[in-house]
């Protein structure tokens, strides 16, 4: 554990960071800076980035006085933490009135200290199927290829290999060239939502671009089919999962989605087939459970619908169809999670804990997945018109107080397999 907070960081706009030894470095919650206790840093993990910030000055306390200032030398630093971290403070700065909006990343603090970086942030995920150690570019790229021969007319193939896999290096459609785990099935070109911080679709006139391009077409149930049943039978642990970062809203696509479903456990009983949705369409989460559908995971970034509504902007559902979708899954004994876009100052307040409470009660939730949100807090807060959060726990003190009244729900960054639903979910992972 650190014995001091590390010094504040901060960028000279041409690719060079440095530490300010007169500022300790702070995090920010909401609209606010403020100290970090010290046992809540952790060094920054394998695969994360550090970010300049521009036309944002960096906020730290003075070493000597132990007053707030800003740090005036450059401009401020954040960091990209990897997957399986969840983030437990902001970066802390003050916008200039002409600073570009920043990119759809997550934004955590970062300091450095004894010649480390650190972040705020716990590991909530003991999985390693996205760790960056575990990727080789070589064996990735002759897998690709040999997906892509392997299924020449398989158009569905054909974007995860040369869009998701060798574009985009989705860690996802990685692994599914590697032949292991968690196997993307994008699966629908339309949504009904207008998430602000869509990663797939974003509108011209906006500040922001997506991260990626979204899918075109509308696959057949046939080539869903095609390259899952094997993954489902080869690959270690499988989960097949709809509903990916670069396509709309699956549900949309219900229909074809349930008739791969009973083509596939046509073939093989293995493994675990999930759906990452809005859950926008209780009743089409019935129909595809009714046929096999293992497990959901519904995005949401508040148990609030007040909150919730004006960040996704729902075309012809409601907050309490994605409350019934969920309700829908418990009720067929399958595995309910939510994603959860952690934001500190706005997910740690008493009023959305009480809300993600009721949430858990209401529909028997068996897991919380903690993302961090990826996006510009300045401009998130301004789109959905928050000027004040309310009385903040601390994010740690959520997860604790939610870990000390549900010792069942589990706490995590991925999808589980069924091997981990259905038995010891601290199973060892020494296997990846």
């Amino acid at each position: 554990m650190l014995t001091q907070s590390p010094f504040l960081l901060y960028s000279d706009s041409k690719g060079n960071i440095f530490e300010d030894k007169t500022l300790y470095a702070v995090g920010r919650e909401g609209w606010d800076a403020f100290p970090i206790p010290e046992e809540e840093w952790i060094e920054l993990p394998d695969g994360g980035n550090l970010y300049e910030l521009p036309g944002r000055k960096g906020i730290g306390i003075d070493v000597l006085t132990g007053d707030m200032r800003l740090c005036e030398k450059g401009w401020a630093v954040a960091a990209f933490i990897p997957p399986a971290h969840t983030g437990l403070y902001l970066s802390a700065y003050e916008t200039e009135p002409n600073a570009p909006t920043l990119p759809l990343f997550c934004y955590t603090a970062a300091g450095w200290h004894d010649n480390k970086f650190y972040v705020p942030a716990v590991r909530i995920e003991q999985d390693i199927r996205q760790e960056c150690a575990g990727y080789d570019d070589k064996k990735i790229q002759s897998g690709a290829q040999m997906l892509l021969t392997q299924y020449p007319h398989n158009r569905l193939v054909k974007h995860l290999m040369e869009n998701c896999c060798l574009t985009y290096t989705c860690p996802a459609a990685r692994n599914f060239s590697l032949g292991r785990w968690e196997c993307p099935v994008p699966s629908s070109p339309a949504c009904n939502a207008n998430c602000i911080g869509c990663i797939s679709f974003q509108p011209e006139e906006e500040t922001i671009v997506s991260t990626q391009d979204r899918l075109t077409f509308k696959p057949t149930a046939e080539e869903i089919a095609e390259f899952t049943v094997p993954h489902l039978i080869e690959a270690p642990f499988p989960i097949i999962s709809f509903g990916q970062g670069c396509e709309g809203e699956p549900l949309l696509m219900w229909e074809t989605i349930r008739e791969a479903i009973i083509e596939i456990r046509k073939h093989t009983q293995r493994g675990s087939i999930n759906i990452n949705t809005n859950g926008s369409k209780p009743d089409a989460v019935k129909a595809l459970c009714e046929v096999g559908l293992n497990s959901i995971r519904v995005s949401m970034n508040s148990a609030r619908k007040h909150i919730y509504t004006p960040y996704y902007r729902p075309n012809n559902y409601q907050f309490d169809d994605i409350v019934e979708s969920l309700k829908v899954m418990s009720s067929f004994g399958g595995w309910t999670s939510i994603n959860y876009f952690v934001f500190p100052g706005m997910t740690d307040t008493v009023e959305e804990y009480e809300a993600l409470r009721q949430l858990i009660i209401d529909t028997d939730l068996k897991m919380i997945q903690w993302r961090n949100f990826n996006i510009d807090p300045d401009w998130y807060l301004g789109k959905i018109g928050i000027a004040e959060t309310g009385e903040l726990l601390g994010v740690k003190q959520l997860m604790e107080l939610l870990q000390e009244e549900f010792p069942a729900l589990k706490f995590g960054y991925y999808n589980p397999p069924m091997e981990r639903q259905t038995g010891n979910y601290e199973a060892d992972f020494a296997h990846y």
